[in-house]
């Protein structure tokens, strides 16, 4: 194949993963600061493994929060995925907490003070990305394997199909020639199921969700079609394999299509960059790309810890963009305040939006009236035309 025709590949994973159930506490747990202190510190860490879930991490927030409350908490985010099974139930879990103030010394480099303004709250790289592969400016493959697990997801829930569980990861391989997506080749979709169905079953019941969320034409043949290619998917969860915070953050991102810093986002309160950068980078990008002067376009920042002003904006359009990357990156500068208090504030991030945003992506979905989601807004637009046409 040449270089403009090749085969690319994206996973998600479901809410009910292991890493995505931690990932949902972690945020939930954010969004109980969040909602009685909008300026709460929060860093938190989560482990589920069978029926046992552990809490760690720093806060500095309301003293009425107390750990019985982080627990509870935990519980009904483990409820609302869906588990009720006997290796990891909602009720029946193990809960320890051992979340505890934040350091002071993280603090006063952190927080405003005389002429210091709030700091960035750890050093680090963040990457944002879009491009014209789908209406949402997302990756196509990443896009159609989140769409996938989403819809499966709201059906289980509804109760309009019985047979599936929470636990679930879907992986879409698409052709692309000359740099654009023509079809799929491989669909994978592994998810937990009821003890009496048979794989052919499963199969079907996941059939018309891969069919409702590809283009027309785009199915793959049926041998390039795998459903639980192990034969069986009962045991899932943190009950089949322990989950962690944190780690999935190319699913959170974008499927590899793009570069990332290595930070994750969920269980972070929006002071710390690796959240609220990463957040605006995708928000800078999409817009740039909306806006008619790339195709794609990749944009990293960079911060120290303390130190409020980023250490550097980079655009890299891949050859892609209609005016020069210079002119793109003294707009952005003009149009956007990128210290961490400018962020947040563009971007109305101090509130309780996170737990949303735990699985089926961070990035490419609506803008929500309450604030959630609110780096995926176009509103740059008019002012880069402006700035650049």
């Amino acid at each position: 194949m040449s270089k403009s025709s090749y085969l690319f590949t994206s996973e998600s994973v479901s809410e009910g993963h292991p890493d995505k159930v931690c990932d949902r506490i972690s945020d939930s747990i954010v969004d109980l600061y969040l909602a009685a202190e909008p300026e709460a510190r929060v860093a938190c860490e989560t482990l589920a493994t069978t029926n046992k879930v552990v809490l760690a991490g720093e806060v500095r927030g309301p003293a009425s929060i107390t750990h019985e409350k982080l627990v509870e908490t935990a519980r009904r985010a483990i409820k609302e995925i869906g588990y009720e099974q006997e290796g990891f139930h909602w009720k029946t879990a193990s809960i320890d907490c051992y979340v505890h103030s934040q350091s002071a010394d993280i603090a006063q480099g952190v927080d405003a003070a005389g002429n210091k303004d709030e700091g960035a709250g750890d050093q680090g790289i963040m990457f944002g990305y879009a491009c014209k592969e789908t209406p949402s400016l997302m990756p196509a493959p990443l896009q159609y394997s989140h769409q996938i697990l989403k819809l499966m997801a709201e059906d289980r829930h509804s109760g309009k199909v019985k047979g599936f569980g929470p636990d679930a990861k879907s992986q879409v391989t698409l052709l692309y020639e000359n740099g654009k997506p023509v079809k799929a080749t491989s669909v994978v979709v592994s998810t937990q199921h009821d003890a009496g169905l048979e794989q052919k079953q499963v199969r079907e019941l996941v059939r018309p969700y891969v069919e409702k969320v590809l283009p027309k034409g785009w199915f793959p043949s049926e041998d390039e079609f795998y459903v639980n290619p192990t034969g069986k998917f009962v045991i899932g969860g943190p009950d089949g394999d322990a989950g962690l915070t944190g780690r999935k953050i190319i699913v959170d991102t974008y499927g590899g299509a793009a570069p990332h810093g290595g930070g994750a986002f969920s269980g972070k309160d929006p002071t710390k960059v690796d959240r609220s950068a990463a957040y605006a980078a995708r928000y800078l990008a999409k817009n740039v790309v909306a806006a008619g002067f790339a195709e794609k376009c990749v944009i990293q920042v960079a911060y120290a810890i303390g130190v409020s002003k980023p250490l550097s904006l980079y655009v890299n359009t891949q050859g892609t963009g209609t005016v020069d990357e210079e002119r793109i990156v003294k707009a952005l500068g003009e149009l956007m305040d990128l210290s961490p208090r400018g962020i947040r504030k563009h971007l109305g991030l101090n509130k309780p939006i996170y737990a949303r945003t735990s699985s089926y992506g961070h990035f490419g979905r609506e803008p929500e009236a309450d604030g959630g989601f609110s780096w995926e807004k176009l509103d740059l637009v008019a002012g880069l035309q402006a700035a650049l046409g």
